[in-house]
């Protein structure tokens, strides 16, 4: 083959590389471009419906309003039951699956041999697979009656059977992210740890897990965000009527039934309301509402990594 020839084939080589390259820097930008482009499309939806909806509501009795009740021809729209709804729900999670996320993480981490890690880690994970629905399904028919059992008063729907569901559902997240970033964490300093005389718990609590607060806070964050938009369980098992809670009863508010936001954008969806009523917007101002709240969570979280991220060599 002459020199001649042989530049020829390596200069449209070289150029087919290159148009290779070029047309997969394009499809690559449009999967990105297509993923920013549905979110800003849905915020906007969102964000147009509700300015509808505020300027047929007054906003400072939307967000200052203790009553929900959506039916009728006047509906009552004042988002603090459901707001109050929404945190209960939340706060009763968190103190179901912080502890147990956490523990189990730690287990995986540092207990855990390599055979164990790998049964317990995918079974645990499960957890995030099954559908929501079949957990608000499982807490409607045996949670509800197991609790009645042990001596609760609590109605058929009620947030306490739904809070534990959200919380079960949630710790695959808090365990799953948590053993990540403890498991990041370089064996140089556990080993240093053990070498000053520590147990195997004071390494991981004393090491392992402030070097990987940063990431723990993370899932915890995370997780809330996920609680705080779940929406099959608190329909299923939590109930439909929304209840302002009452500071001087704490109790009663779980053991009785309860809507959260999600749970009111469900019922504005599925009941007979007409298209373009106050309580058909209704349910866009709730869901700018929720977006704005995991949103800041989000911001929060990533603030929070950034602030406590250990950095090693």
């Amino acid at each position: 083959m002459s020199d001649t020839s042989l530049e020829a084939d390596l200069t449209r080589s070289a150029n087919g590389r290159i148009a290779k390259e070029r047309l997969y820097h394009g499809l690559l930008f449009c999967c990105a471009a297509l993923t920013v482009f549905v979110t800003v499309s849905i915020v906007a939806t969102l964000a147009i419906d509700a300015l509808e909806f505020f300027g047929r509501v007054d906003p400072y009795a939307f967000f200052t309003g203790t009553e929900w009740v959506l039916r009728g021809d006047n509906p009552i729209l004042g988002i603090l039951p459901l707001l109050s709804a929404t945190l209960v729900v939340t706060i009763v999670s968190a103190l179901v699956a912080i502890p147990i996320g956490t523990a189990a993480a730690v287990y995986l981490s540092e207990y855990a041999s390599d055979r164990m890690r790998s049964v317990l880690k995918p079974a645990l994970e499960i957890l995030a697979g099954i559908p929501t629905v079949v957990y608000g399904f499982f807490a409607l028919v045996y949670l509800t009656p197991w609790l009645q059992g042990l001596g609760l008063e609590v109605s058929l729907f009620n947030l306490l059977s739904a809070s534990i569901m959200v919380g079960i559902m949630i710790i695959p997240m808090v365990s799953s992210i948590s053993e990540d970033a403890m498991s990041a964490v370089p064996d140089s300093l556990r080993q240093a740890g053990y070498g000053l005389g520590a147990t195997k718990f004071e390494v991981s609590t004393k090491i392992v897990i402030p070097a990987s607060i940063s990431g723990i806070f993370s899932s915890y964050i995370l997780a809330l965000s996920r609680a705080i938009g779940e929406t099959m369980i608190v329909v299923v098992a939590g109930g439909s009527r929304a209840r302002m809670f009452n500071p001087s009863e704490p109790f009663a508010n779980l053991l009785n039934s309860g809507q959260t936001m999600t749970a009111a954008m469900v019922q504005a969806v599925t009941t007979d309301l007409a298209g373009g009523t106050d309580g058909y917007y209704s349910m866009f101002a709730i869901g700018l509402t929720l977006f704005a709240i995991t949103f800041s969570m989000n911001l929060l979280s990533n603030r929070i990594a950034a602030r406590y991220r250990e950095e090693y060599q």
